[in-house]
């Protein structure tokens, strides 16, 4: 917790991803499977694959990247078919070996017909787009080569050239058996299979099918400074197609070395997902009929980190010509200085705190905002196909921590909210316990509080569909929960 906070001047918005750069020539695939299985053992370790792949020598990155994302989007298939051929697993790094190599041999199936029910005719849920595809012989040659080289698993070798030759010879029978179980068949945990199916009876399959998909380079476009049609054209003459996505968005049909698109170093847009471009706009819409008042209206960024839905706020208030006064909170020093770089870029200014959100007493000056934007921290549900080491790092106990987490924070900011005001609460979870159930049970305790016209929960998806945003269509886009509370 921090007492005294540190006010950092400036503020712009983040690139919150950076797509695969130039490719280079890649390093022998051996080399890249035994770094795989270094972050495999990592992940399942605990560590996030960002702070996992810190430890890869910067040559083998780019590769990795691609390889390790393939992997973890496989990774509930690859642990089903290797339960059966052996009966127990091999030391941690030579079955993180094991795992990966057959997660990538596998993922070839997820390239094949789509069914009815979201899997693909083998039965896997459709994933690894990640366009890395190896000859399952080539694969297996190169596991074997990785095993001998290495220390940790030299032992193994043998063991693991006797497993991977007899998946090669009985691959359709083992994964027919290994597709009886949810984890294996969806490429999730169980408990969060079962989960999704309480939460979401009808929609569950969309979700955990879109999770299995790379998710596409989303760009918003900075309106104060340019305009999705003008931006549209520069792309295009940059031989690069991008389709709209809501009213700030453009959808890449590939994805690009970011800092070589147009405008980046002018700020004439930021990296964000098409669903997490909805904030700024839900809250600030009202206040815009308002914006010839003369006193400029005070709007919280509770749970601000990396700055993205910062910078559309002063970017929504800037096209609006409506006069703010934002203030960005996070917790970490670290973070907040992520905040105070992706807004010097985009030429935004807005005043940066590093204090807890849920401990006003240590920063609050006593004048309420007009808007507190809640970004709460939760699961990370809903952005699975960005992030899919997540489905793997989560506990089922995580989701009643965090929602107790949520609580606290929602307690302690609305008092903070001014007659009149608004607070947005959003999540990028699917999970009802961070998004409906945690509102329905803020409204019964706070009677000052109303719901207004909100998106509700939003499960990942990859097409275009009907949703709760009938006027806007998002296109692909993550999981993410908003509701609007106004103060009486």
């Amino acid at each position: 917790m921090v007492t005294n906070p540190t006010t950092l001047a400036g503020a712009l918005a983040p690139v919150l991803e950076e797509p695969t750069r130039h490719p280079r020539q890649a390093p022998p695939l051996w080399r890249q499977l035994q770094a795989v299985a270094t972050v495999l053992v990592a992940v399942r370790a605990g560590k996030s694959w960002a702070t996992a792949q810190n430890d890869i020598e910067p040559a083998l990155r780019t590769g990795v990247q691609a390889l390790s994302f393939a992997v973890l989007r496989n990774l509930g298939c690859a642990q089903g078919v290797r339960d059966l051929l052996v009966k127990r697993p091999p030391p941690p790094v030579a079955d993180a070996l094991l795992c990966s190599v057959l997660a990538l041999a596998l993922s070839e199936s997820a390239h094949s017909q789509p069914t009815k029910d979201g899997t693909n005719s083998d039965g896997v849920a459709n994933g690894a787009t990640d366009d890395v595809r190896y000859d399952a012989h080539t694969l297996v040659n190169q596991a074997v080569e990785a095993a001998k080289r290495n220390p940790a698993t030299h032992a193994q070798a043998g063991f693991l050239n006797a497993c991977l030759r007899r998946f090669l010879r009985e691959k359709d029978a083992l994964l027919s058996a290994a597709l009886q179980n949810p984890q294996a068949r969806w490429n999730h945990p169980a408990w969060w299979v079962a989960r999704l199916q309480k939460d979401h009876p009808t929609r569950w399959q969309v979700a955990l099918q879109a999770n299995s998909l790379q998710a596409p380079l989303t760009l918003r476009i900075n309106t104060s400074k340019t305009t999705l049609d003008s931006y549209q054209q520069a792309l295009k003459a940059m031989n690069l197609v991008a389709t709209k996505v809501g009213k700030h968005g453009l959808q890449l049909a590939h994805s690009h070395f970011v800092p070589s698109l147009p405008g980046y170093a002018e700020g004439w847009f930021s990296v964000q997902d098409a669903a997490a471009q909805l904030a700024a706009p839900l809250l600030l819409q009202g206040f815009a009929e308002r914006a010839k008042q003369t006193e400029a209206f005070r709007v919280l960024d509770a749970c601000a980190a990396p700055g993205g839905k910062t910078a559309h706020l002063l970017e929504f208030a800037a096209t609006h010509q409506l006069a703010v006064q934002v203030t960005a909170l996070d917790i970490d020093a670290a973070r907040c200085t992520r905040i105070y770089e992706n807004l010097q870029r985009l030429r935004l200014q807005a005043q940066v705190l590093v204090a807890d959100a849920a401990n006003p007493g240590a920063w609050w000056d006593g004048s309420g905002f007009d808007a507190i934007l809640l970004d709460a921290p939760c699961t990370a549900s809903g952005i699975v196909r960005r992030h899919p080491d997540v489905r793997w790092l989560r506990r089922e106990t995580d989701i009643a921590q965090l929602a107790a987490q949520q609580k606290r924070l929602l307690d302690k900011l609305w008092p903070l909210l001014s007659s009149g005001g608004q607070m947005l609460y959003c999540t990028c979870s699917v999970f009802l316990a961070e998004g409906q159930n945690q509102v329905q049970a803020f409204l019964a305790h706070n009677t000052d509080a109303t719901l207004q016209p909100s998106p509700g929960h939003l499960l990942p998806q990859n097409k275009s569909e009907q949703g709760a945003m009938l006027d806007n269509d998002l296109g692909g886009h993550d999981g993410f929960y908003y509701a609007l509370l106004q103060k009486k």
